[in-house]
């Protein structure tokens, strides 16, 4: 875990390499929450027997359930001290590059690419790349935005 002073060190790690979050598990539980507080439950997502047949052989998570697993990915490789509050201010350039399996494990690999002051606090742009375990292809690739307040 990268554990940084306080906000105001967070830019120098700007270009200085990535820091990598544990694995998760994608259930098919998880899945099927999304798919409830989504309103998307198409069958590829949501019925086992059916996504046997299906072009994937069984069910994959939404993309959106994907992208919504950045905090946990956050969470679990930075700490800021003394931080009152972290907001996700935006996402840019989001792809979803290959299915997640029911059952794959995900990690992520993310870079601070820029950080700037902003009034009582700072807002960083960080480059996340979610791999899935035992996969060559990244799942996701996205640039996410967070201001950071002290």
């Amino acid at each position: 875990m990268k554990i940084f002073e306080s906000i105001q060190s967070i830019p120098q790690f700007v270009g200085q390499g990535e820091a990598i979050s544990e694995w998760i598990e994608v259930t098919q539980e998880q899945i099927n929450h999304f798919a409830d507080a989504t309103g998307d439950r198409q069958w590829i997502h949501t019925d086992p027997e059916r996504a046997k047949t299906g072009p994937f052989g069984a069910t994959i998570a939404h993309g959106f359930f994907t992208l919504s697993l950045m905090p946990q990915f956050f969470v679990k490789t930075f700490w800021i001290k003394n931080q009152k509050m972290g907001i996700n201010y935006g996402v840019n350039k989001v792809r979803f590059t290959s299915p997640v399996l029911t059952g794959s494990l995900l990690r992520a690999r993310i870079s601070l690419k820029s950080c700037t002051t902003i009034d009582n606090g700072m807002q960083s742009v960080w480059s996340v790349v979610v791999e899935c375990k035992d996969s060559d292809k990244p799942v996701c690739v996205a640039e996410t935005i967070t201001r950071h307040y002290a």
